[in-house]
């Protein structure tokens, strides 16, 4: 298996969606599962939607999410010259043709078809034309496209790991064109060409491009080639209630999840689970737990549904299992982003480690700690916090009650815990804690409220309080 080489290859034309970033990872799995060679290529024939930031963006997303490439990328436009040369190759040997139809010849005969209730695909108006005649539509000055000579009878045929025997009709499949008339040559055969020269051994890709492999087989056999790539199409990630999926559905790119605060791991982790599994159920996987396990027989047909929510839980569960010093390190860019020089280190690490045990996201733990580094004159009280603590049961004993607790209670997170105090007064902390929780925190629900008053400190956290109670007062 040492020898399996597999192809990354997105165009250039905006940012990772999730359903090519799992097109990714599935390549990059098997290679590192097998011990074979990842490649990144950059398919750029779409020259008028390609850019070169398209290509680092892509790079630096496959770098955040741990997808190493063994090669590349090989940018397919520097390969021109080659794919014209395979081309003109294979017009010699017959299986290609010189088309001279304009657009408008084209967009007549299909409006042609269409009225008269028959396919709009190609008709074969140059397939047969003579020497003489070629030559006197090439002295006319017509455009030249060059188009594949698909066989009129018979049938296309490959085996899919996923899907098993893939056939068509090649009656259904009209002469398709392979080089266009600006002399650029057509994905079919870019695709074909550089699958060749780079020797790939496996094709994973998503079940879209399915009915392209036809054609790309075709090509590869007019070249002479004898064998024939794995294929692999993978189920669609389709979004809730099986419609495609889109933004309305949340975020669908890998950089938006990035961004707010999704580990890579735990994205990698939720990508791989979409169409694959393990037989004893495994839903939390280490890379390296999923790198062993992981075979692209094991795929499944069926589209595989995104549920943000799952994402998320996962996203909590790997927050889990990190070491407080790595969880620090990857909640810091989103803390130091919010909070600058106001950010305390000591502070800070105490709030990650407390807010580890109930985090959804990097995101989510940055902005929790938004109490600790405010200013005193900065801190606010959010209103619908504000109007749950005037609500509260009893809530100015609460609080003189529990000032005093704060002012001279031993400085331990067990001893500045109130709930025995409260409960000797006759209170029920259930009811009642929202109020401290608002007071201290700005929010009425937030990190653990001992922990929190711990890391606040005593003075800061009486001075809330006692604002808080003068507030009320004046309420």
């Amino acid at each position: 298996m040492a020898d399996v080489r597999v192809r990354y290859s997105p165009a250039p034309t905006g940012q990772l969606h999730v359903g090519n970033a799992r097109t990714a990872l599935f390549n990059w799995l098997y290679a590192r599962h097998t011990g074979g060679t990842f490649v990144l290529r950059v398919e750029d024939t779409d020259a008028s939607r390609s850019a070169d930031a398209h290509v680092q963006q892509m790079r630096a997303v496959l770098e955040w999410l741990g997808l190493d490439i063994d090669e590349g990328p090989y940018v397919q436009s520097q390969s021109r010259e080659r794919h014209l040369e395979a081309a003109r190759l294979i017009v010699a040997t017959g299986f290609a043709y010189e088309c001279y139809c304009t657009k408008e010849d084209l967009d007549a005969r299909a409006d042609a078809a269409r009225a008269a209730g028959l396919p709009p695909g190609y008709d074969g108006t140059c397939r047969d034309l003579d020497d003489d005649t070629r030559a006197a539509r090439r002295a006319e000055g017509r455009p030249v496209a060059i188009r594949f000579r698909v066989p009129r009878e018979g049938s296309s045929t490959f085996h899919d790991v996923v899907r098993g025997t893939v056939s068509v009709e090649w009656a259904t499949i009209s002469d398709f064109v392979i080089v266009r008339t600006d002399g650029s040559p057509v994905f079919y055969l870019a695709n074909a060409v550089d699958d060749l020269d780079q020797r790939i051994t496996h094709v994973i890709r998503g079940e879209d491009l399915i009915d392209t492999t036809h054609r790309v087989l075709a090509i590869r056999a007019a070249l002479g080639a004898i064998d024939v790539p794995v294929y692999a199409h993978c189920p669609l990630i389709l979004g809730p209630g099986g419609h495609k999926l889109s933004k309305r559905h949340g975020a669908v790119s890998v950089e938006e999840y990035r961004d707010q605060g999704y580990l890579s791991a735990a994205l990698v982790n939720f990508l791989a689970r979409l169409g694959w599994g393990t037989a004893d159920g495994d839903e939390v996987m280490t890379r390296a737990q999923i790198v062993e396990l992981f075979d692209i027989a094991d795929v499944t047909s069926s589209p595989a549904g995104f549920d943000a929510q799952k994402l998320e839980w996962m996203n909590g569960e790997h927050i889990r299992r990190l070491p407080i010093a790595e969880l620090v390190e990857e909640v810091r860019p989103f803390a130091v982003q919010r909070y600058g020089d106001a950010l305390d280190e000591a502070t800070f690490a105490g709030a990650v480690a407390i807010a580890q045990e109930r985090a959804k996201t990097l995101v989510q733990i940055a902005e929790q700690c938004d109490f600790l580094f405010a200013s005193d004159d900065e801190f606010t009280i959010a209103p619908e916090s504000w109007d749950r603590l005037v609500a509260a049961d009893r809530v100015a004993e609460v609080l003189d009650a529990v000032i005093d607790h704060v002012e001279h209670c031993e400085w331990t997170v067990d001893a500045i815990d109130p709930r025995e105090m409260l409960k000797a007064l006759g209170m029920k902390p259930a009811k009642v804690l929202v109020a401290i929780y608002t007071a201290v925190e700005g929010r009425h629900a937030g990190l653990p409220l001992f922990d929190s008053i711990h890391l606040l400190g005593r003075e800061r956290t009486l001075l809330r309080l006692r604002s808080a109670r003068a507030r009320l007062d004046a309420h």
